[in-house]
Formats: structure tokens, sequence, C-alpha cells
């Protein structure tokens, strides 16, 4: 099972799972809120902290991943020409995750916070864990 553990606050996260809804026509991820019961089991379990909600984590194949790695193997996965934008694994982590953590930190600035955690719809809803 893929699962996206993304903050459930942030706007540009919250924005990114609709993406990811929208092209991922196999329904292959399921998603959870970092802050969610789910999302703080895993944090716990892979020795993250629970706390800081700043990285977008991908849970494939019982294997972690985090920030620029865990975005783009979700893309590699998705329809059309997005599996194009792996391609960009090749630039060293350093320097991928450099960019990811800028915008991570600007990211409620530029794009706003909710008070709460956003609900997906009725159809959606089996593809959340919580």
């Amino acid at each position: 099972m893929n699962i996206i553990f993304f903050d459930g606050l942030c706007n540009l996260c919250n924005s990114s799972v609709q993406f990811v809804i929208e092209h991922d026509k196999h329904a292959t991820f399921k998603f959870a809120s970092l802050q969610g019961e789910v999302g703080q089991k895993l944090l716990l379990d892979s020795g993250l902290s629970n706390n800081n909600f700043s990285s977008f984590i991908l849970l494939e194949n019982d294997k972690v991943y985090t920030e620029s790695t865990a975005a783009l193997r979700v893309a590699r996965k998705l329809n059309g020409v997005l599996p194009l934008v792996y391609c960009f694994i090749i630039i060293p982590a350093f320097i991928r995750n450099a960019v990811y953590r800028y915008i991570a930190n600007h990211r409620y600035e530029w794009f706003g916070k909710r008070e709460e955690c956003w609900i997906p719809t009725k159809e959606l809803k089996e593809r959340f864990l919580d």
C-alpha cells in the first residue's frame, strides 16, 4: 500500500493531495494527515518527530520517503506526463531538499493555513485513513 502523509492544516499540502487524487486514476495512493492518529503512529514508528509537520511523507512498500524524494516518487506513479518529473531524482538530494525545505518553511505565509483539517467528500472518504 502507498500512503501519503501530509500536513492537514496546510493549504498547499491539501491542494497537493487534491492534485494527486485528480491524477491518480488507479487510486494507487491512500492519504492520512500527519496530525491524525495514523500519521502520528507512523511518525513515532519511523523515529521522526511527531510535532514537525513540514515534510511530505510517503510510505511505499513499508519504506518511508520524505521531502523531495517522496514527492518525486509520487509523481512517478501519476497519469499523463507527470512521471517525467521523476527525472529530477538525478539532482543530489541535498540540493532538491534545500529547495523543498525553503518552500515548506514558507508554505503557511505564501499559501495560508486552515484552522482544521480538510474533510474529503463522501466519495473520497475511503481513500483517507483517518
